[in-house]
């Protein structure tokens, strides 16, 4: 998967908050062409992608990372809907002036989220089967940003530890 070629690292410094300075990023904002200006953005070839979850699918596509079957597809949409939804409530929670009060709460609630993914996966190396996929990227950061969030919320869910272990022994060429 050459990803790199073209590759050029643009840097919008916007300063400290409360009062981020965006005239940098706004002053350049227009001039790639994109239909709707954001960062980050991928031009590839004629495609001027923006949105994060618009370049995932586009690299996924381009590189046979997504599901091939309906039954895949579907079960894909539906994963990856689901761990945006836990991606999301673990940064709320991170956020949160009441962190610290919320944080048990969300502890509490984490081994039944993980056990609908532990049901999900199943035996299976990746969760769309033999082929790995983009929701497996996915799937990994969630994961991973929930294990060094409670660093032993996966002792009680050896397969998914195995698929953490398996991704990140996968080699992915750039």
């Amino acid at each position: 998967m050459p990803m790199t070629q073209g590759y050029e690292e643009k840097k919008y410094m916007m300063g400290d908050a409360p009062d981020y300075d965006r005239s940098q990023w706004l002053n350049e904002k227009f001039k790639p062409g994109l239909d709707f200006p954001n960062l980050p953005y991928l031009t590839d070839g004629a495609h001027k992608i923006t949105q994060s979850k618009a370049i995932l699918g586009c690299i996924a596509y381009k590189h046979n990372l997504c599901g091939e079957t309906e039954r895949e597809k579907i079960w894909e949409d539906i994963l990856e809907n689901q761990l945006m939804d836990n991606q999301m409530q673990l940064a709320r929670l991170c956020y949160n002036p009441d962190f610290e009060k919320l944080k048990p709460e969300y502890l509490e609630a984490l081994p039944a989220m993980l056990k609908f993914y532990l049901q999900f996966l199943g035996k299976q190396p990746w969760f769309l089967g033999d082929k790995i996929a983009l929701v497996d990227f996915i799937a990994y950061d969630v994961l991973e940003r929930n294990q060094v969030f409670e660093p032993k919320c996966l002792d009680a869910f050896p397969n998914l530890k195995d698929f953490i272990s398996r991704f990140e022994a996968t080699h992915f060429p750039l």
